[in-house]
């Protein structure tokens, strides 16, 4: 019988990669393609608010080149960025009380694209100028880049709504203030969000204790759909507690992510998330990262936590350190600008990658039909419950792992019904 070569040692040359596979619909992010047309329902995060001067701001988002300004009675715009009478740039144009007028001949852009003003022209044209709808929460500047007549309403999620009177919000980045800009596709660091394994032996085991020794412990895991994504739940035995994990992946970029100095030594009802955040596409080989810090009494952003959070988030460090102690940019940049999938041989810990990709292509599916894919919300005013928290609940070890797994589905279950919730 002759044997398959690739299955052979040393059988590099038999698995020679021919080509780097089209990008995936579900990683597409331009106008126009299955994906980018995917992503334009929602509204995402483009910029923070403490970051918009006083001079427009040209930016790159979903793969449009465009210019962000504030008007001088406060409006926010943005739009294409070249003027529509001779094309030069906005973002060297002058902020207007109603609108941004082009440094070349004077014609002036309303915030909504309409030409208010021509000037040397006999009368204002009925011109429009291509803009986006944009709004401004909690230090953070939002942008809707689909069919303004399918605009949802800004989501509000409950862990910001509802949050303590001490709570601190911090927009930006993985830190305070911080700008976080990666050179690969956005769908990656998503994957990643549901990848808890990689909390226990990146983030432990490979690099040393990043967070607290017991992440080292890897978990049993569970996969759940919700009403606005999915979550995964992670069990971990400690002593006589079980710590129950639970991490939301919001549709279709946006992850919640629970405290990372928890021990699971102390009986807690709820821990709550420190950290909500977009990964805003820019295009199909870079995203950036925006949201809030959220500093609870579980989680203070002390000088070491905040240098513990930037720790392998970019690639500011010596190429040597990074090697011995790599980071969650390096596992997810060297997978390349756009990871090629057919090189991957998926486990049964990556359920939840599958799961991602599979919500991600009926997304897709349902705004080729004209429906509102899962995570789009049509009320005004809703208040949007999450589910990601650190619970840690008593309960005995036992030493027959049938009962110790039957212990964490039953936990797992109370945990994302909110029993332990405040």
């Amino acid at each position: 019988m002759q044997q398959n070569k690739a299955s052979a040692p040393f059988s590099a040359y038999h698995l020679r990669e021919e080509r780097l596979d089209a990008v995936p619909e579900y990683a597409q992010v331009g106008p126009g393609t299955p994906g980018g047309e995917y992503l334009r329902r929602f509204w995402h995060p483009i910029e923070v608010s403490a970051e918009l001067g006083d001079i427009p701001k040209r930016i790159r988002i979903l793969g449009e080149d465009l210019v962000l300004f504030r008007a001088k009675s406060g409006e926010l715009g943005l739009v294409r960025p070249h003027c529509p009478h001779r094309g030069a740039s906005l973002e060297f144009g002058i902020p207007d009380e109603k609108g941004i007028r082009c440094c070349y001949h004077g014609w002036l852009i309303g915030v909504d694209g309409t030409v208010l003003e021509t000037p040397a022209e006999p009368e204002t044209k009925n011109l429009r100028h291509g803009a986006y709808p944009v709004r401004e929460f909690e230090g953070l500047i939002f942008a809707y880049m689909g069919p303004p007549e399918q605009m949802p309403p800004l989501p509000v999620f409950d862990v910001i709504a509802n949050r303590k009177p001490t709570d601190r919000l911090y927009p930006g980045g993985w830190t305070p203030g911080g700008k976080y800009e990666w050179p690969c596709n956005w769908v990656q660091v998503k994957e990643n969000a549901m990848d808890p394994v990689h909390t226990a032996y990146l983030h432990t085991i490979a690099s040393g204790s990043q967070f607290t020794p017991e992440f080292g412990i890897l978990p049993e895991l569970e996969y759940r759909e919700t009403p606005i994504g999915m979550v995964y739940v992670a069990g971990r035995r400690i002593g006589g507690n079980m710590w129950i994990r639970m991490h939301d992946l919001i549709m279709p970029n946006i992850h919640l992510v629970a405290s990372v100095n928890e021990t699971g030594k102390q009986e807690k009802r709820y821990g709550g998330p420190y950290l909500l955040h977009w990964a805003t596409p820019i295009d199909d080989t870079s995203f950036r990262e925006l949201g809030w810090l959220i500093e609870t009494d579980d989680m203070k952003f002390t000088d070491e936590i905040v240098q513990q959070l930037h720790f392998g988030m970019m690639d500011d460090r010596p190429m040597e350190e990074r090697q011995r102690t790599p980071g969650d940019y390096d596992a997810q940049v060297s997978q390349g600008a756009v990871h090629l999938r057919a090189r991957e041989h998926l486990g049964t810990s990556d359920r939840g990658v599958a799961m991602f990709r599979r919500m991600l292509r009926v997304g897709i599916d349902d705004v080729r039909k004209g429906k509102d894919p899962k995570g789009l919300h049509r009320d005004e005013g809703q208040v949007i419950r999450t589910y990601t928290q650190n619970a840690v609940v008593a309960c005995p070890a036992s030493n027959d792992p049938a009962e110790e797994k039957r212990q964490f589905s039953e936990l797992s279950q109370r945990v994302f019904d909110g029993e332990f919730r405040d």
